[in-house]
């Protein structure tokens, strides 16, 4: 048996790096079995997926060195490798089901979910939706079919007691009650797959024989066995690996922790450091060094030594480590090229330039005004954010409410940045010049640069994020009283929007 092995991102924002984390594991297991490790493209959310986040999902995982074997760019035999592309593939094998027994068409509303699932819990049981729970008469099916009235394909569960019994590489064998399992859809009313189906689906036909994801799919895996056990298929080996947390042991998420690969990149990151601090995360080398490459890693990896105990993701830690590939594995000729290759390159410092140009009347000019591009978090304080029109509480409010903003920004460009927080600063009561002047401070350090829209698009969503955060931490976020009202605020603002 060849092991394969695969990772399977959706492309609907900035490469995440939970998901270099669970590639990098997925592909040392692949190589230290000799064997394979494919790159999926999970695009069917057709609304938020779109071709720039899986192009810097790509770029993003080759910088790191995890390269895959088959995939959307580099072909293989069991293409295509993006589910959009799989479309008529995804709904034979659910009609198959449809015809066996073991999946059902669903007319019913959301409103009618609703109220079902409201019943359910009135009643004090689970909110999982059963085929009995979601069963029509015959006439009022008949009806609704003839109206061409939208409709899911829903797979068949257990309805009764016990539970299901699920082997796991590293936890041993899971057991997961089936009265928590809902009658999963596996096709939407637009023809695409649920994650349930394609998953199955393409996990069999690409061969993939180790499932490595992370441990927020244990409760699906039920649905998961169900379904191999309906197409008569053999199911891969699962393996749940651990979450990557923040220093407060929460999920790491973007609100607490930049989590943009391409944030660390900016950053100044060496991609061998970050990879190893990957590496790092839950699982360590026999010898325990700390300091390893991807190929002594590969070289020496057992997946039974990942420890499950929910690895910190610590941007101190992960300084640290950077600090000795700079020093240790750079000469200062090669420090030399990989500081031009990061700052210097002419496609980041032709976004800057052209900026900056109308602004200088010496070359010496170029440094405090660009400064801020080639920076981590901006040293301030709060005299920082004195000015003539705003209090300080003007301020804080200001900047919560545009880091509330920018935290749910998908479209990251100059003009819908401004856009959003122009409606933004109109609804507090703000004159738009009033209102950057946080923003301003918080992202260059300064209101005598270039355009913060113009700064924003080009650090790109998770450092802006990351120094607007920082900001409220140096003149102090909202309490919990103050954050509960303010949030109130936000909402009706953002409703009347």
């Amino acid at each position: 048996m060849t092991v394969r092995t695969r990772v399977a991102p959706s492309p609907t924002g900035d490469p995440h790096v939970g998901t270099a984390f669970i590639a990098l594991f997925n592909l040392a297991f692949a190589r230290q079995h000799g064997g394979q490790f494919i790159l999926r493209i999970e695009d069917t959310d057709q609304a938020r997926s779109t071709p720039e986040s899986e192009q810097m999902i790509l770029d993003s995982l080759r910088w790191l060195g995890l390269d895959w074997d088959e995939g959307p760019d580099v072909g293989g035999p069991h293409g295509p490798y993006r589910q959009s592309e799989r479309g008529d593939i995804y709904k034979n094998f659910a009609l198959e089901l449809v015809e066996k027994g073991k999946a059902f068409l669903c007319y019913r509303t959301p409103e009618e979910l609703d109220a079902l699932r409201e019943a359910r819990r009135a009643a004090g049981g689970h909110t999982a939706l059963k085929q009995s729970d979601l069963a029509l008469p015959a006439a009022e099916v008949e009806q609704r079919a003839a109206q061409g009235l939208p409709y899911v394909i829903r797979m068949v569960v257990p309805e009764g007691e016990g539970a299901c019994q699920i082997d796991d590489l590293l936890r041993g064998t899971i057991e997961l009650d089936w009265g928590m399992v809902d009658a999963q859809i596996l096709l939407k009313s637009d023809g695409m797959p649920t994650y349930h189906l394609a998953n199955v689906v393409d996990d069999h036909l690409m061969e993939i024989t180790h499932v490595i994801r992370g441990e927020e799919w244990i409760n699906s895996a039920p649905k998961h066995k169900l379904l191999y056990e309906y197409f008569g298929w053999d199911m891969p080996v699962l393996c749940h690996m651990p979450l990557l947390r923040n220093p407060d042991k929460s999920k790491l998420s973007k609100r607490k922790n930049p989590t943009s690969i391409l944030y660390y990149q900016r950053m100044g990151f060496l991609p061998e450091a970050l990879l190893n601090y990957l590496g790092r995360m839950g699982w360590s080398m026999p010898d325990e060094q700390e300091k390893f490459s991807r190929d002594e890693m590969f070289a020496n990896f057992d997946i039974q030594r990942v420890s499950l105990g929910g690895p910190v993701f610590d941007q101190e830690k992960l300084s640290w480590l950077n600090g000795l590939w700079l020093r240790e594995d750079l000469s200062p000729e090669q420090f030399a090229e990989r500081f031009q290759q990061w700052a210097l390159n002419p496609q980041y410092l032709m976004q800057i330039l052209p900026l900056i140009q109308q602004r200088v009347e010496k070359l010496s000019d170029v440094a405090p005004l660009a400064g801020f591009f080639l920076s981590g978090m901006i040293d301030l304080d709060e005299s920082s954010f004195a000015h003539k029109s705003l209090q300080i509480e003007d301020v804080r409010k200001i900047l919560q409410f545009a880091s509330w903003q920018i935290d749910t920004e998908s479209v990251w460009t100059k003009d819908q940045l401004f856009t959003e927080l122009k409606a933004l600063a109109d609804g507090m009561g703000f004159k738009i010049r009033d209102f950057l002047f946080p923003l301003f401070i918080a992202i260059a350090g300064t209101s005598q640069t270039v355009s913060v829209m113009d700064a924003m698009a080009i650090l790109g969503p998770d450092m802006s994020r990351a120094r607007v955060r920082h900001a409220l931490n140096i003149i102090g976020g909202p309490s919990k009283k103050e954050g509960k009202r303010w949030e109130k605020e936000f909402a009706a603002l953002k409703a009347e929007g």
